[in-house]
């Protein structure tokens, strides 16, 4: 009878949890909790994601194509700014690290150092990721949308991209933008593009080295196919319809409207959760500062602030993958 007790007791002590399940706090269950959930709804994203791209596989914008543009430096480097985006957003998780062992340690300036390195890091990755939605959206190249939805891109003989402000000429015309401020109060409209376009084919025709790259893939190549002089011609003035700068939800000059409409909400969504992330380590930073945890005897906040940090760093890796990678 009594061993029968004593092993009831030990079982209970074992798998009763208590206050700490699985040795872990109450916070830290809660946090792998919400952590477990959130990674299902970003996998939800991504494999919808995954599957479009799979469908309009011929039609999608190559990310070498679209993501060339480094700040401050003109010309064309395929994914080197969201290289250099994704090695400080891994840096701050190594920097996270340090701060947790440092906590372990009860070293309170320790801690704050490798904090602000942490938040600095989320603040330059948010900065960088703000200048690349810019950039998405104004465009560079700009392109010529068609009356079936396909996109147009001009190239030089070398398969260069031409930005339409090299080449299209200027035609006469009495169209203007429509504004409240212009007396016509019932209408008030987007700004319009830089060129016409009648500007557009008038400057192709000029420049006999131009010709049109569609947004199909080349069968049996990974590149886009790119018209002859004549095919480019007839393509361009047979099914062109209206000049195309930028991305937004409707149409954008990369490509398949779907690839801009993912690549808003997706990486917004992760950016969401990496200000949320940010907001959540500099509070944890002030509280380091004014001695919080070190009254409390534990630096458990700064471990599971952690969590919840590695968790939007490993997310990136998967998205950074999704998009510019596969």
């Amino acid at each position: 009878m009594d061993t029968t007790v004593a092993n009831t007791s030990e079982e209970n002590k074992r798998w009763g949890g208590g206050i700490e399940p699985l040795k872990a706090s109450y916070g830290k269950m809660m946090m792998w909790f919400f952590l477990t959930s959130d990674s299902l709804t970003f996998t939800g994203f991504l494999a919808a994601y995954g599957f479009s791209r799979f469908k309009f596989a011929d039609s999608w914008p190559i990310a070498d194509d679209v993501f060339t543009h480094v700040p401050f430096i003109h010309g064309n480097y395929p994914m080197i700014f969201v290289a250099f985006m994704t090695f400080i957003l891994i840096m701050s998780s190594v920097t996270m690290v340090l701060a947790v062992d440092a906590g372990h340690h009860m070293n309170k300036a320790k801690v704050s150092l490798y904090m602000f390195l942490t938040v600095l890091g989320g603040l330059v990755f948010l900065s960088s990721q703000a200048w690349e939605w810019s950039t998405f959206i104004k465009g560079d190249y700009g392109a010529v949308g068609t009356h079936a939805g396909n996109i147009l891109h001009f190239v030089d003989k070398d398969g260069n991209r031409v930005a339409l402000k090299d080449f299209s000429t200027a035609v006469p015309s009495d169209r203007t933008y429509h504004a409240t401020k212009d007396g016509i109060w019932f209408t008030n409209e987007k700004a319009l593009p830089s060129f016409t376009f009648d500007e557009v084919v008038a400057g192709f025709k000029a420049n006999e080295d131009l010709l049109i790259r569609t947004t199909y893939t080349a069968e049996g190549t990974h590149h886009k196919t790119v018209l002859s002089r004549s095919e480019s011609l007839k393509e361009l003035e047979t099914k062109g319809k209206n000049v195309v700068e930028g991305a937004n939800l409707i149409q954008n000059e990369y490509g398949a409207p779907l690839f801009a409409n993912y690549f808003f909400f997706i990486t917004g969504f992760h950016g969401f959760h990496v200000s949320i992330g940010v907001i959540l380590n500099i509070i944890v930073f002030f509280n380091v500062l004014i001695g919080t945890y070190e009254r409390r005897g534990s630096y458990e906040m700064v471990e599971k602030v952690g969590l919840y940090w590695h968790f939007v760093d490993l997310v990136w890796v998967f998205v950074f993958t999704f998009f510019y990678l596969v």
